[in-house]
C-alpha cells in the first residue's frame, strides 16, 4: 500500500460529464466522502451510495473520498474511483458494472464500415451522446487522442464504456496504443463486448500476430467464443510496403486504414487537399486490402469545417476504392455516408443487371446479356455490392425487386 493520494479524472474550466476522484486511504475512521456537485441536492445520496460501494468491493474500510462532480454518469464515477484506488492500493479486483443488453451483440465481418468516428478515450462527455449521429462505428481511442499520463486510467473509462454506454447500434470499437502498451490495453478492451480493435502504427504481421495471440489468450481466460475484428491501420512509408502482408496476417482482419497524418510526416511531405503525395500509400492499401479479401479504409479529413472540401475528399476516395473513412466530428458523419452511396444512376444499372442475371438463371441461360453487351460474373458482383450500399445507406427499400416485378 502506497503512503500518497490517488488521483484520477478531470477537473477545470470546460470540463462536463466527468469528474476528479482524490482518495487517501487511512487507517481509522471509516470511509468519509465527501461530493462537490452542482446536482448533489438531487444526486448526492446516488454519488455516495455507488462510492461506498466501490470502496466496499475493494476491502477498504478507511479512506478519505474527495470527487468534484461535474454531472459524470455512473460508469464514469465507477471508473475514475477504481483508477484512483488502483494508483495506491494493491489489488486484483475489477469493479465491473452490468452490461446493457445492446451492448453483447457480435458483427459480422463484412459489416459495413462507412464511416468511423473517433472519440477520446480520456474525455467522457465526447462518448455520452455520439451514437445518435448514427455513425457505423465508434472508436474510444486509447493512444493518440489520450494524453501520455492519462492512458491508464483512461482504460477504465473505456471499459466501463464497452459496457455500459448507449453505442445506438455502432459498432464498438477501440483504437489501443502501440507496442507492449497496446498489448496491456487488451485486458480492459477484449473481455467487454469490443467488437472491433484497431491497431495502430502497423508495419509487419508480427505487430498484428502479437495484439491476435494476447486476445486469444485473453478469450480463452474468459471463456469467449465470439468473433473480435482486427483493423490494422498503416501510417508509415514500411507499413505501406508491406500493406498486403499486415492484410494477410490473420483471418480476424475485416479491413486495413491509412492514417495520413502520420504518413506523412514519416515521408517529410505536407498532406494536401488535392491527396497527390498520398496516392501511392493510398492505392497500395487499397489494392492489398483487395487482395486480402478485407475492406480498405481511408483516414480522417482533419478540416471540421470545410463540409464541400470533405464531400469532394469522400468522392476521391470512393473512386480510388475504399469503402468507408473515419471522422472526427459528427457532422462529418452524413456527409461520408450520402458520397460513399451510390448515384442514382449507377443503382440504375446495377438494378438492371440484377434483375436480367436473375431472369437468365430462371431461364437455364449459361450466357446473361442486357441490350448489347454481355454480362459476367465480376459484373454481377459489382452490381450486387451496389444494391447492398444502396440499401444500406437507405438509397434504396429492401423489397426492391420484388416492387419491380
Amino acid at each position: 500500500m502506497a503512503e500518497n493520494i490517488g488521483k484520477a479524472g478531470n477537473q477545470g474550466a470546460g470540463i462536463k460529464s466527468d469528474c476528479h476522484v482524490e482518495i487517501e486511504i487511512t487507517s481509522s475512521g471509516g470511509q468519509i466522502i465527501e461530493i462537490n456537485s452542482k446536482v448533489k441536492t438531487l444526486y448526492g445520496e446516488a454519488i455516495k451510495k455507488l462510492a461506498q460501494e466501490v470502496l466496499s468491493h475493494f476491502d477498504i474500510e478507511n479512506a478519505r473520498l474527495l470527487i468534484n462532480d461535474t454531472g459524470a454518469v455512473d460508469f464514469v464515477l465507477a471508473a475514475r474511483i477504481e483508477a484512483a484506488i488502483k494508483s495506491v492500493w494493491k489489488t486484483k479486483k475489477d469493479f465491473l458494472i452490468p452490461s446493457l443488453e445492446g451492448n453483447l451483440n457480435a458483427t459480422s465481418k463484412e459489416a459495413f464500415r462507412y464511416s468511423r468516428l473517433y472519440l477520446p478515450g480520456n474525455s467522457p462527455k465526447l462518448m455520452l451522446n455520439a451514437g445518435i449521429h448514427k455513425p457505423n462505428g465508434l472508436i474510444l481511442d486509447l493512444e493518440d487522442a489520450v494524453a501520455p499520463n492519462k492512458k491508464k486510467e483512461a482504460r477504465y473509462v473505456v471499459r466501463n464504456a464497452l459496457r455500459s454506454l448507449n453505442f445506438y447500434g455502432a459498432e464498438r470499437m477501440v483504437r489501443i496504443n502501440q507496442g507492449q502498451l497496446g498489448i496491456e490495453d487488451l485486458a480492459f478492451v477484449v473481455p467487454h463486448n469490443v467488437n472491433l480493435i484497431l491497431i495502430p502504427k502497423s508495419e509487419s504481421a508480427e505487430d498484428i500476430q502479437a495484439v491476435e495471440n494476447e486476445i486469444n489468450r485473453l478469450k480463452d481466460v474468459w471463456g469467449l467464443k465470439y468473433d473480435i475484428w482486427l483493423m490494422p491501420i498503416v501510417e508509415s512509408a514500411k507499413g505501406v510496403m508491406k500493406a498486403y502482408e499486415i492484410a494477410t496476417a490473420s483471418k480476424n482482419i475485416a479491413a486495413m486504414a491509412i492514417g495520413l497524418e502520420d504518413y506523412t510526416a514519416d515521408m517529410g511531405t505536407q498532406r494536401t487537399a488535392e491527396g497527390k503525395e498520398s496516392f501511392f500509400a493510398r492505392s497500395m492499401v487499397v489494392n492489398a486490402s483487395r487482395a486480402a479479401g478485407i475492406q480498405p479504409i481511408d483516414s480522417v479529413f482533419s478540416d471540421v469545417s470545410d463540409m464541400d472540401a470533405l464531400a469532394q475528399n469522400v468522392k476521391v476516395s470512393k473512386s480510388l476504392g475504399f469503402d468507408g473513412m473515419g471522422c472526427i466530428h459528427p457532422r462529418q458523419i452524413e456527409v461520408i455516408h450520402q458520397n460513399f452511396a451510390p448515384e442514382d444512376k449507377e443503382i440504375d444499372k446495377a438494378k438492371k443487371i440484377v434483375l436480367a442475371f436473375q431472369e437468365a438463371k430462371e431461364k437455364g441461360l449459361g450466357v446473361v446479356s442486357l441490350g448489347s453487351k454481355m454480362i459476367d460474373a465480376p459484373v454481377v458482383k459489382r452490381a450486387n455490392n451496389t444494391i447492398r450500399v444502396a440499401i444500406n445507406t437507405g438509397k434504396l427499400d429492401k423489397n426492391w425487386a420484388t416492387k419491380t416485378n
